[in-house]
């Protein structure tokens, strides 16, 4: 097995984990299953009982952990990777409106946080019904809400 993790570089590590922590349902301390190596290790390195504050975890153990590099530059340019969020669970069934209901209250949700919102997306087609919005994080990456 592959172990990997999203490592994000960052100015404040413990704020903007806090931040993608509420944004994605992750928390500071790796789950207790399922019993796999790198879940063991992260969880040996927890031996004193304190929540990582600059590493996020899925609670389920599903997805990949996050962890937030100390960098001592700004952000500079546009994000050449970018994290996607589905509060729609991308079901292509949903009506127009109820996407963009899913979709504003997630986007309400993280501006709530600290994200900022860069623009809005729509199909102009009746046929094209897709709806998105492109955000900033607090430290200025820019990520979707679809």
């Amino acid at each position: 097995m592959i172990f990997w993790q999203l490592t994000i570089d960052s100015r404040d590590p413990k704020a903007l984990a806090a931040f993608w922590a509420s944004a994605l349902g992750y928390q500071p301390a790796p789950p207790v299953s399922p019993e796999a190596t790198w879940w063991q290790h992260y969880r040996s390195r927890q031996a004193d009982g304190k929540p990582f504050e600059d590493r996020i975890f899925d609670p389920d153990g599903l997805r990949p952990p996050l962890w937030f590099q100390a960098v001592p530059e700004e952000k500079a340019g546009k994000n050449r990777l970018h994290l996607d969020i589905y509060p729609t669970g991308r079901d292509q069934g949903l009506r127009p409106d109820k996407r963009v209901e899913l979709v504003e209250a997630k986007v309400a949700e993280l501006t709530a946080l600290g994200a900022t919102v860069a623009r809005r997306e729509s199909g102009d087609d009746p046929g094209d019904e897709f709806y998105f919005a492109v955000l900033r994080d607090p430290e200025g990456n820019e990520f979707c809400v679809g």
